[in-house]
């Protein structure tokens, strides 16, 4: 097939990462174009990434007719915004995580997807490295018998105070920014949507958490936990836990499995550790989204998952009485 030429907007720092590096390792994709609101920055971007076109505004970008989808990259706030504009002018959209601000965005967002009859894809790329597959083929076999407890971590220093992961009105926060991952993590691993029973928040500013806990339970009974934070007492953490009446799984870093990763499952048997191969994650994501636009066949972590991924996240900012996002 003709590769997928996609342009970004903005000129995000994680779109080398997530987009440009991965694109030299997928043949079906071609990054053809970048927007940013500085045209000075989107010329020097395109030009030490080899970018070949810039558009003066992402309206601009997002009219191209010569670009097949949009990566979108920018504030969580400005998810929604931009990701429907550009389903609505016909794009696929490969949208940075979280997908929006809250469920009620996420919802729109879905729809614009169903109307258009086009792919969104809420960017999170480790689902995508056979690691996570591995991790629900434990939980699956029966291995550690009965699962009683599923429960994720993420965390790690962000020391910038006026980095926008802490600005309130772009939905920031360290739910948003880690504890997605963690929520994402539950919620794939258990196979159901948990109700958040308690949460508790450290605070950076009146209404933006620098870190969270959380309590889970599930409609079956077994019960869930989330931690997540950008400055606390518990300065890195990137880790998985399945507990079950027979063993455990316990995996470390499923989230850049390429960079290294351990997974541990202790039973009855004893206990044996594995690696599991891969490309870097976000390859992975990159050739999933074409094969996804090439077959219409939606992604596991598409729109009205995403959906479903904010309503938990909902649910942890009420219990923890700073109120959603974007309201």
């Amino acid at each position: 097939m003709a590769p997928l030429r996609i342009g970004t907007l903005g000129a995000a720092r994680i779109t080398a990462m997530a987009l440009l590096r991965p694109a030299r390792e997928v043949p079906e994709i071609e990054v053809t174009a970048i927007a940013a609101r500085d045209p000075e920055r989107a010329r020097r971007f395109a030009t030490r990434h080899g970018i070949p076109r810039t558009h003066a505004s992402y309206q601009e970008l997002i009219d191209d007719p010569e670009i097949d989808a949009i990566y979108n990259p920018l504030p969580n706030g400005l998810h929604c915004e931009w990701t429907v504009r550009a389903l609505e002018a016909g794009k696929h959209v490969l949208c940075e995580k979280p997908i929006a601000s809250n469920a009620d965005e996420a919802r729109q967002m879905a729809a614009a997807a169903a109307r258009s009859n086009r792919i969104l894809t809420e960017a999170f790329h480790w689902r995508y490295h056979p690691l996570a597959n591995r991790m629900r083929e434990v939980i699956e076999s029966g291995t550690l018998g009965e699962v009683q407890h599923i429960e994720a971590a993420l965390c790690f220093p962000m020391l910038a105070p006026g980095n926008i992961r802490y600005r309130y009105d772009l939905a920031g926060g360290a739910t948003m920014d880690a504890g997605c991952y963690t929520v994402n993590i539950v919620r794939f691993l258990a196979a159901a949507e948990p109700e958040v029973v308690s949460a508790r928040a450290l605070l950076a500013s009146p209404r933006v958490d620098r870190a969270m806990r959380a309590e889970l339970r599930f409609a079956d009974g077994r019960r869930g936990a989330i931690t997540c934070s950008l400055l606390s007492s518990r300065l890195l953490a990137m880790s998985a836990r399945v507990a079950g009446t027979r063993g455990e799984l316990r995996v470390f870093n499923p989230l850049a499995p390429h960079i290294y990763h351990r997974l541990t499952l202790r039973g009855e048997d004893g206990t044996r550790r594995e690696r599991v191969p891969g490309d870097a994650t976000y390859t992975h994501q990159l050739r999933a989204f074409a094969r996804a636009v090439e077959s219409g066949q939606p992604m596991s972590s598409d729109g009205e998952d995403g959906v479903r991924n904010m309503v938990v996240i909902d649910a942890v900012y009420e219990r923890s009485g700073l109120g959603r996002r974007g309201i």
